[in-house]
Formats: C-alpha cells, sequence, structure tokens
C-alpha cells in the first residue's frame, strides 16, 4: 500500500498503545474489512506531526478480499471511506513472495517547505516552516555539496538507543529549489534516515541562509561528529516522507 497522511493528530506513524497514530488507524480500519488484525511494517517510521505522500506500508493476509484486483479496489475505497482525508490509501497490491516495505527499500526521498517571508500564511502554516528572516539561497544551496557521498550522521541525529548502532548513511542527491510565491523546497534522497537527520539539515542549512554559518561549515560539522555544533531542528510539519524506492 502506498499510503498518505497528515501527520497533525498523529503522534507518528508507529502503533502506540493510549496515543493516536497512522498504524494504529490504518490497522484498525484493515481489521474491519478484512475481518482480522494484521501486522504493517512500514518503509520508515516517521516522527510526531511529519507528513507522507509515499509511506508504503505492507501486511500480510490470506483473506479472499485481497486475493484478485476488483478485491482490491473495494479494499483500498472502504479504508479511505473510513480514514479520508487524514489517512488516504493511495495504492493497493498484492506484492510479490518476499516483499518487505522496508528491507527492499533502496531509497527514501524527503521534502521540506519553508515559507520564506515577513508575513505568514494560514493556509501553508500546517505544511511550511515560516522563516520570516531573508534567506541565501545560494548560500544554502552551497551548503548541500558537502552532505552527498557516505558519512557518518552523528551530528544531526537523535543517538539510537544501541550502542552499537550505525550512523553511516549515503546520501544520493540533496538540493533546494525556489518553487515561486517565497516557497522554498528542500528535497534529499538517501539510503535511509537517522532520527531526525532530515529536520536537522534543514535547521543547520537555515541557519547557513541567515548567515549564522557559513556553507563550507557543513564538511567540518559532520566530521565532527558532534550534536552540538549543527543546527536546531527544524519544526516537524514541514517535513514530508515524498517517495520510496525499491530499485
Amino acid at each position: 500500500m502506498t499510503v498518505a497522511y497528515d501527520g497533525r493528530g498523529f503522534h507518528g506513524f508507529a502503533a502506540n498503545p493510549g496515543v493516536t497514530t497512522v498504524a494504529g488507524c490504518l490497522g484498525e480500519a484493515l481489521a474491519k474489512v478484512l475481518g482480522h488484525q494484521v501486522t504493517l511494517t512500514c518503509a520508515g517510521r516517521t516522527d510526531s506531526g511529519v507528513h507522507a505522500w509515499g509511506q508504503v506500508v505492507h501486511f500480510d493476509t490470506d483473506h479472499s478480499h485481497a486475493h484478485s484486483e476488483a478485491d482490491v479496489d473495494r479494499l483500498q475505497r472502504s479504508v479511505n471511506k473510513m480514514l479520508a482525508p487524514a489517512v488516504v490509501v493511495r495504492e493497493v497490491s498484492v506484492s510479490p513472495a518476499g516483499f518487505d516495505a522496508r528491507r527492499s527499500a533502496t531509497g527514501r526521498r524527503y521534502r521540506y517547505t519553508v515559507l520564506n517571508r515577513p508575513l505568514p500564511d494560514p493556509f501553508l502554516a500546517p505544511i511550511a516552516w515560516h522563516v520570516p528572516e531573508p534567506l541565501d539561497l545560494q548560500a544554502m544551496q552551497l551548503g548541500c555539496d558537502p552532505l552527498f557521498g557516505e558519512h557518518d550522521w552523528s551530528s544531526f541525529c537523535r543517538k539510537p538507543p544501541a550502542a552499537d548502532a550505525s550512523m553511516v548513511r549515503v546520501v544520493r542527491d540533496a538540493r533546494w529549489t525556489d518553487v515561486g510565491e517565497a516557497l522554498l523546497r528542500f528535497d534529499i534522497e538517501a539510503s535511509s534516515f537517522c532520527h531526525q537527520m532530515v529536520r536537522s539539515v534543514v535547521g543547520t542549512l537555515v541557519a547557513v541562509g541567515k548567515a549564522k554559518l557559513r556553507a563550507g561549515d557543513l564538511a567540518w560539522i559532520i566530521r565532527s561528529k558532534d550534536r552540538a555544533l549543527a543546527g536546531e531542528p527544524a519544526p516537524a510539519h514541514g517535513l514530508c516522507l515524498w517517495e520510496v524506492l525499491y530499485q
């Protein structure tokens, strides 16, 4: 299943007893349609307030209502009737044997949106970080250059619970785009991401745009592996899991 959702009102994707999560709501809806509980596996767990356009989820079922194209379409319509517009199943298909939404993925793409003008916009407020100070877009674009390649991202991530967990990730693309109407878009693709990595990178690059850091500082901040040297994480509501790659 390819799933889009508005992260507001959810305590992240992963099921968590006592709080409202995307997986919790999606699992309940699927159970009503299929007649049995399912275990959901997602391509990437998103934090509280983070949105998704291309989250990928898989689950196992032996139910007859999931075996034909017509039944899959009915499953999609039934779930969307219960959950839309906060959660929308964009696509459903029967996956090949051995497919795993997380382990089969070869990459993830995230998108972050910044509204850069003095006045906020009430309609964009749920999906974009309002930065009233003028930003130097060229400097922010130059700051993307050191991000490419394989690095230890300890400077930009929360320390994982496991002491031996690797913080090494491969970034394949990172760029800022002026999309007009004072909107700036940051797109980044990597093999996978550490916790809060994208938001911390965005926060640091916005600091570059405000001339609080230089574009060249990104290289030594990465090498330092010191979380205290990077900028504060950007707000969650500007971030969206845009696409998951499987080739």
